[in-house]
């Protein structure tokens, strides 16, 4: 059985389903600080703020894992002399 850890092809596939979370995280933080800004509810807005930014720097640390995952898969090709079309690729190779 397999692990999201098991090879860097997965850990990178599991940092992507991760920052997607984030993003539909963020989406719904932004629905409730609307709301909280019509209820002037101003306690809640500051907890929702916070909880924006703290999503929005997640989001930036796991974008940057992302592409140092896909540079550490870019290396081990290249030093284990493997080519890009032997390995299963996947949709979308870039990430940001």
């Amino acid at each position: 059985m397999q692990t999201p850890f098991d090879s860097v092809e997965n850990a990178h596939q599991y940092v992507r389903l991760l920052v997607e979370a984030i993003a539909d995280a963020k989406n719904e933080i932004a629905e409730d600080i609307d709301a909280a800004e019509k209820g002037q509810v101003e306690r809640r807005l500051q907890a929702l703020r916070i909880v924006q930014f703290k999503l929005d720097k997640l989001e930036q640390h796991l974008q940057i894992s992302s592409r140092l995952l896909n540079d550490l898969r870019s290396l081990r090709r290249l030093l284990l002399d493997e080519r890009a079309e032997t390995m299963p690729s996947t949709e979308d190779d870039s990430f940001v």
